[in-house]
């Protein structure tokens, strides 16, 4: 029951929603009310799952042996426990961003963004392969209409090469890497230890993995990862969504369900060449922060980031480490509170004194102390600088590199981390220490108080998870039974 309440209360949320259309403080107070009861339901399972129960539940069979199955495991807690906290959040800044900009179609908005909450947490719950590609296609075909939600040119285009890279990647990849998994193993269910270790060796392996790592496009790997920045075009709630709250999360957290549950932790290792999975998410954990670099535009330099962030995710979960596993689950947490935190940043910085650019930022703390305060929080935690949540994970990533004696990998953290250290402190140290410009007339203060508590508070989540991660950490230590 409280799984089925868990995937049904979004969508009594986009039917409330939907009435109250014409009322929006009713319309947005009936999504903060179904975005906090989702939040108890989704405790009271976190509740069982720390306990050692795994509730399940077979919603449909589509075809014999082919079920539309839920089952609770400690990773896919993770994954909804973050979406969980962060969709009541998200909502009490998206009413301060979409009231302070005056955005049109905001009923519209808050209905997709119920439908994507409704596939994430699918997508975390789901029992086995087929069930995490259907809420997988849900999450594309849902955020597309948040992606283009402006209606203009820009818009239309970073929303078809969004969605055409995401249906290209699941239906062209994904989806044959599936079929291919239950021809082989008969199942496709997720299973402790994975269900492929005697029915598949050499370098198929290496390229079943290969399907599955581009596949999932979500994770952003270089090359598919051009939708991401393409995306900066929708407004800032749905890129805290898209970074932060389900998509990219959803894309990361496959990755390393598969590579958990369906792989297992010792298959890969046989493969010859798979090393190359490793050095595909080292190669874009550099090359991303190099064109992070680069960016004047505040969003466009965040998504960059996100896309060398995401790789930490990734490379965890291919050094196949206990400790690197530990890390990569960790790394989904601390990304997404330090994430959401900039972005979140970011738009109050454009709703107070539309400016975008990093370039336009000088002494602007004085201005937004509070904005510039948890911007500088989440920045740090993406660096991975104490006491953030950020150094918690990249420690326990650092650590499975050297379990495993992958000194290159171990080089590449370290080497990311510094250029992560380039791109963001120019902008705290420009924010709080420089003078703005003469030419600045625009009077401006901190953003809607809405916008400012929904940062404060995300910011707040990026310094618990450091001093407090010891529930988290219980959880994930059961990742492997």
């Amino acid at each position: 029951m409280l799984i089925f309440l868990a995937l049904a209360l979004p969508l009594c949320g986009v039917i409330g929603v939907s009435i109250c259309r014409r009322n929006p403080n009713l319309r947005e107070g009936f999504t903060l009310v179904v975005s906090m009861t989702l939040l108890f339901v989704v405790l009271q399972l976190l509740s069982l799952v720390m306990a050692g129960a795994r509730p399940e539940l077979i919603l449909l069979e589509m075809l014999p042996g082919v079920e539309l199955r839920f089952k609770i495991e400690p990773l896919g807690m993770v994954f909804a426990t973050v979406a969980a906290i962060l969709w009541p959040i998200n909502s009490l800044y998206s009413i301060g961003y979409m009231r302070g900009n005056e955005e049109s179609h905001q009923t519209r908005f808050y209905i997709f963004f119920a439908v994507a909450i409704a596939a994430a947490m699918g997508v975390a719950f789901s029992g086995n392969l087929v069930t995490l590609f259907v809420f997988y296609e849900v999450l594309t075909l849902s955020t597309f209409p948040l992606v283009a939600h402006k209606g203009n040119k820009m818009a239309m285009l970073g929303g078809r090469t969004y969605l055409g890279i995401l249906l290209f990647t699941s239906i062209g990849l994904l989806l044959p890497a599936i079929i291919w998994t239950w021809t082989l193993a008969g199942t496709t269910n997720f299973i402790p230890g994975g269900i492929l270790t005697g029915h598949i060796e050499g370098g198929a392996i290496t390229l079943l993995a290969l399907l599955y790592l581009f596949g999932i496009g979500k994770a952003a790997l270089m090359p598919i990862h051009r939708w991401l920045p393409a995306a900066m075009v929708a407004p800032t709630p749905v890129s805290a969504l898209l970074h932060a709250v389900a998509v990219v999360k959803a894309g990361v957290f496959s990755i390393v369900k598969v590579m958990v549950y369906v792989f297992g932790l010792d298959l890969i290792n046989q493969a010859p060449g798979a090393d190359w999975l490793m050095w595909i998410a080292c190669f874009t954990l550099i090359a991303a922060s190099l064109i992070a670099l680069r960016q004047d535009n505040l969003k466009k330099r965040l998504a960059y980031s996100t896309i060398s962030q995401l790789a930490y995710v990734v490379l965890g979960a291919v050094l196949l480490a206990p400790l690197s596993i530990t890390g990569a689950a960790l790394h989904i947490m601390a990304h997404a509170f330090g994430k959401i935190t900039l972005f979140f940043a970011a738009g109050s910085i454009y709703t107070s004194s539309k400016k975008t650019e990093v370039s336009q930022l000088d002494g602007i703390g004085r201005r937004m102390p509070y904005t510039m305060t948890a911007f500088s929080i989440g920045a740090l935690s993406m660096i991975g600088i104490p006491p953030t949540a950020g150094f918690i994970s990249k420690w326990y990533l650092l650590m499975g590199a050297f379990q495993v004696q992958q000194l290159a990998a171990v080089t590449v953290i370290v080497a990311s981390t510094l250029l992560n250290a380039c791109y963001f402190i120019p902008i705290i140290y420009a924010a709080w220490f420089k003078r703005e410009s003469s030419e600045a007339i625009l009077k401006y203060g901190e953003a809607p108080w809405p916008v400012v508590t929904a940062l404060c508070m995300t910011a707040g989540l990026t310094l618990l998870l450091f001093f407090f991660p010891g529930r988290p950490f219980e959880l994930i230590q059961q990742i492997s039974t």
